[in-house]
């Protein structure tokens, strides 16, 4: 099985980036979970030059997401919403159509006790309007700085979570596979 994470954060030591990683340590035997680092290369989205034909950062976004069997995005919360970085990427993949009926978590993880939680809703609702199936085990991670500790988390309930939100993307993805005929 092939799990894709996206972080919605550039910077390397990210809260959202550690969860992401640390996701990619708790996956069952079978789960190859590889992280896109393309983000910053991906330009501004243009419509004009999706329809003359995306660029090679687009194609290979759009390429990553069609084989994975769920994707899940760890999302940092900006100014009460999901990063501007994210959001264009999700842009370039509306038109492709390779989250339509995917099987996708998305975590938030904020120092704020909110956990950030608005970033979570909103990406949330821009992934159903764009036909994802976003799984009810979606979280968000709150005071997520006393959680994870040099880069890994640290904390036990955290990491149940995590391998909770990780079965349920498996499970997702083995029900799509049979409704396929895969």
């Amino acid at each position: 099985m092939e799990f894709v994470g996206i972080v919605g954060s550039l910077r390397a030591g990210s809260l959202n980036r550690q969860v992401a990683l640390a996701a990619a340590e708790l996956c069952g035997p079978g789960t190859r979970f590889t992280l896109y680092e393309g983000l910053a290369g991906l330009p501004y989205f243009e419509h004009d030059v999706e329809l003359a034909g995306p660029p090679a950062p687009v194609l290979e976004l759009r390429a990553r997401l069609a084989a994975a069997d769920a994707v899940l995005i760890a999302c940092p919360e900006y100014a009460a919403g999901m990063s501007g970085v994210l959001k264009n990427a999700l842009e370039w993949v509306v038109g492709g159509g390779e989250l339509v009926d995917k099987p996708v978590a998305v975590v938030t993880a904020s120092p704020a006790v909110t956990g950030g939680e608005r970033a979570r809703a909103w990406t949330t609702e821009t992934l159903r309007m764009m036909g994802a199936d976003v799984l009810p085990e979606s979280m968000s991670v709150p005071k997520a700085g006393t959680k994870l500790k040099d880069g890994r988390v640290a904390d036990g309930a955290l990491r149940e979570q995590l391998r909770g939100v990780l079965a349920a993307m498996e499970a997702a993805a083995l029900r799509r596979a049979a409704q396929r005929g895969e």
